[in-house]
């Protein structure tokens, strides 16, 4: 007698959900029991578009749920109102997510209403500030305590969920996926190098000649004077290091958009550019000498590249990379940034020392231990 085939829905919205999960979806719908469906809400509309592309993935439903100036509570009201419509009609056998996003939190919730379990993929990372980084400290909280499996990428992220009341059973160490995209991208990348609009080619192609730092800062909280303090790093580095290229692609919002090119626009060896599709990103990361980001994906991508990472943030829900010496937290003052980035560029020991440490997120074989473990939940749900 064969098994029924079971419905797995993935919610998602934004482009690192989006890299995370890719490889997950395409491996499920290769397995025979499952049925993989796809709902995103759209929090980030041309990057996810992107992201889709790349891994050929066509979404069943499109929520389209942004809207311009709304509020965190608007946007999470419609959501779960819009998710649940969806899955009140359609009845996955269990919805999965991804990380600590709003669209994250909306599509649990609306799970729990309708009393479908739940898989948390990237579950466990924690800061133990609710405010930092916000509001994705408290939606992934929120999150495991409503989902059913919990694929921790870490030993760490396992030992957050168990102290905080997590059955160990439903608790799976499966690396990260994102090393399992970036694998996939890299290959990609290798055999046909994309463009990147913006670059003089002494940058990017065969006659590059110059270091280069990439740069990539977006978080709310540090919109203001934080934004601020890091362009003053960069123009002053800029300045001391006239034959390294600093390379930014800026994020559209205009909280961000605003400081940045003020204080960074007429500089000769800083690049404003656009913002960059993923196998643009992963082509550029991996040109880079030194990432400067306040960014949680940048964190697990670029140590399994050999790259430094200083991370602008004061704290990290990714700790096990500043244990294993990948990653640095420099926050955003801009004399403690200054000093990183010249020690990175003149001192060869403290650049190997990073560059060598090994990546604690994983070997690119999550998606298999995370089908593993969800195989196993059918057989003895």
């Amino acid at each position: 007698m064969s098994r029924k085939i079971k419905k797995v829905l993935f919610v998602f919205g934004t482009r690192p959900e989006a890299i995370k999960l890719c490889p997950l979806i395409l491996a499920m719908k290769d397995h025979p029991d499952f049925e993989a469906h796809i709902c995103v809400t759209a929090q980030h509309r041309e990057m996810l578009d992107q992201v889709l592309e790349i891994f050929k993935i066509t979404p069943d439903v499109d929520l389209e749920l942004m809207e311009p100036n709304q509020t965190l509570a608007r946007l999470t009201s419609r959501a779960i109102a819009k998710i649940d419509d969806y899955i009140s009609e359609h009845k996955p056998d269990m919805i999965i997510v991804q990380g600590d996003t709003t669209t994250v939190f909306c599509a649990a919730i609306a799970a729990f209403y309708n009393q479908i379990p739940v898989g948390h993929v990237e579950a466990g990372l924690r800061t133990g500030n609710k405010f930092s980084p916000f509001p994705e400290e408290i939606n992934r909280v929120l999150t495991t305590h409503i989902s059913d499996l919990h694929f921790a990428p870490t030993q760490l992220s396992r030992d957050n969920l168990l102290k905080e009341g997590v059955r160990d059973d439903g608790i799976f160490i499966t690396g990260n996926t994102v090393i399992d995209a970036l694998n996939i991208a890299v290959n990609k990348v290798k055999n046909e190098p994309p463009l990147i609009p913006g670059l003089p080619e002494n940058l990017m192609g065969s006659k590059k000649d110059k270091p280069l730092v990439l740069i990539t800062g977006h978080r709310r909280e540090n919109q203001g004077q934080g934004f601020i303090d890091i362009c003053n790093a960069i123009s002053t580095l800029a300045e001391q290091f006239k034959d390294t290229a600093f390379v930014y692609p800026v994020h559209l919002n205009p909280n961000v958009l605003e400081p940045v090119n003020r204080l960074l626009s007429g500089i000769d060896n800083v690049h404003l550019i656009k913002p960059l599709s993923y196998l643009p990103f992963i082509a550029l990361m991996n040109r880079a000498r030194i990432i400067l980001t306040d960014s949680g994906g940048v964190q697990e991508e670029a140590p399994s590249l050999g790259k430094p990472v200083l991370v602008m943030r004061d704290t990290t829900e990714r700790p096990e990379a500043v244990t294993a010496g990948t990653v640095k937290l420099v926050g955003t003052d801009s004399k403690t940034i200054i000093d990183n980035v010249t020690e990175l560029l003149t001192n060869p020991e403290a650049y190997k020392k990073m560059a060598n440490a090994v990546n604690p997120y994983g070997d690119g074989k999550a998606c298999g231990k995370i089908i593993n473990a969800i195989e196993h939940y059918f057989l003895i749900a």
